[in-house]
């Protein structure tokens, strides 16, 4: 272990669902609440993340929350920024530039109905000339053409891909605090008879839109052993960023998250067969095939086959998005932070029902964009 280790010692949401609350209301929810978790206070906060605010997302909260940081970061790379995030902090902690570093997020999508699908977002880059003229769901409708040339390139079926939201289901059914808690079980036929949004994608594999947010809070190890809860180590993370659009991916079923996770296994001397319990960002079906593959837990073409027959299911022999994920449990338009909250909570043995017993080593994989940007972090128990 190295001397200069760093730990998650907090760990929290805001209110999920709909809340009708403000971004900076869900804001400091999820932060004071993930400080108390932690036994620390605001005036103990010397660095702060976050985006999804404004272009100045870290000042506007820093501001609200009474704080000057010494540090800051509010890089924008849609879902994968908070794992990106635990390594700035875990950097800046290391090198003095701060001692306690909170990393948060949070949205009212739901409640100020502000979620739309339009066409590519911004109209004015040299790629939109060769794509807007489509008329492509944003993101949707990416998502949807990697998903049709996977299927297609490996001979998988749309029933194989819908054992994704299956499982995602049934992990929520465990976890009270999901948007799909009461819901009821999901069919794989339920999901590919769904509404179809962009084919071969329906509404069932689609990630939720709700409100909320979460918060992580990073100190020394040295430092977090003295606090409330058992510390969760930062063992390693890398982060990938591969493209703004699809117009120049030569292979939609190929992504930065090999890059992102190589360097993060690296890092922590360890490799996928170590990983205890994976949180990996589902906004659509396609996305866990694509990131399970790419992160090295089976090979290229192999997902769709190596998550039946329950293995992603509670009980299976690869716990997965046990929180309900994106899917069924909670997602306010970027959903990375709540994968470390997951994560951390699991291997502090906290998450009754859908706890996986024996963890001690957490994946957090985040992706954001368009397939476009990659973070990956490990967390491991401090032995």
């Amino acid at each position: 272990m190295r001397r200069d280790s760093v730990a998650i010692v907090g760990a929290a949401e805001s209110d999920l669902g709909v809340t009708n609350r403000s971004i900076l209301g869900l804001q400091t929810q999820a932060v004071t609440r993930a400080l108390a978790d932690a036994g620390l206070q605001l005036s103990d906060v010397d660095g702060l993340a976050t985006t999804g605010i404004s272009r100045f997302s870290t000042t506007q909260l820093a501001d609200y929350l009474g704080l000057q940081p010494g540090w800051t970061d509010s890089t924008f790379v849609g879902g994968s920024a908070f794992e990106m995030y635990v390594a700035r902090a875990a950097q800046a902690i290391q090198a003095g530039q701060a001692s306690v570093v909170v990393v948060s997020f949070a949205s009212n999508q739901r409640s100020a109905r502000s979620r739309s699908l339009g066409g590519v977002v911004e109209t004015h880059t040299p790629e939109a000339q060769f794509e807007t003229p489509y008329g492509p769901l944003y993101p949707i409708s990416y998502y949807a053409m990697a998903a049709q040339q996977y299927l297609h390139r490996y001979g998988a079926t749309r029933e194989q891909l819908a054992e994704v939201a299956v499982a995602a289901r049934e992990w929520a059914l465990l976890n009270p605090k999901a948007y799909r808690y009461g819901a009821g079980p999901l069919t794989p036929a339920e999901v590919v008879g769904a509404r179809m949004i962009s084919t071969p994608l329906t509404t069932a594999d689609c990630c939720l839109v709700t409100d909320g947010g979460g918060a992580v809070v990073l100190t020394s190890l040295e430092r977090a052993r003295d606090l409330r809860r058992p510390p969760v180590q930062v063992l390693g993370y890398g982060e990938s960023v591969t493209n703004t659009s699809m117009t120049a991916v030569d292979d939609l079923t190929r992504t930065g998250a090999e890059a992102s996770s190589r360097a993060a296994f690296e890092r922590a001397g360890l490799s996928p067969p170590d990983v205890d319990v994976a949180q990996i960002y589902d906004s659509f079906t396609i996305t866990v095939l694509l990131s399970l593959e790419a992160l090295g837990f089976c090979g290229r073409g192999e997902a769709a086959a190596w998550i039946q027959d329950g293995r992603i299911r509670p009980g299976g022999d690869f716990p997965l998005d046990t929180s309900g994920g994106g899917l069924s449990y909670c997602h306010p338009g970027q959903f990375g932070v709540l994968l470390l909250v997951e994560a951390v909570r699991q291997l502090r043995g906290e998450c009754g029902d859908r706890q996986v017993r024996g963890a001690e080593v957490a994946l957090a994989h985040g992706t954001g964009g368009i397939l476009s940007a990659h973070g990956t972090v490990l967390l491991g128990v401090d032995r």
